[in-house]
């Protein structure tokens, strides 16, 4: 079952992944410590070793857009969302 639920994540994210409804992910990144990842994109749009530098570009970033931000802990669990869609 969790298996189907990924899939279905998975498909989910591929069909917003390069349109306006793409949304921004502020996610625990190894490398930089965190990172500002947009649906469909495997390399992060931005990193930080500053969990709250992190969040304040996401939050510009979906402001420009128009979209939304999820913001995840540690544990890699959505933590907060924050919506930007009325431009």
């Amino acid at each position: 079952m969790a298996k189907d639920n990924k899939r279905d994540q998975d498909e989910y994210f591929e069909d917003r992944a390069g349109t306006d409804d793409a949304r921004f992910h502020v996610v625990p990144h190894d490398e930089e410590g965190w990172a500002v990842k947009k649906e469909g994109n495997d390399e992060p749009a931005y990193t930080s070793n500053s969990h709250n530098e992190a969040i304040e570009e996401a939050k510009q970033m979906a402001e420009e857009a128009g979209t939304m931000v999820y913001i995840h802990g540690d544990d890699g669990k959505i933590k907060e969302q924050l919506d930007y869609g009325g431009k």
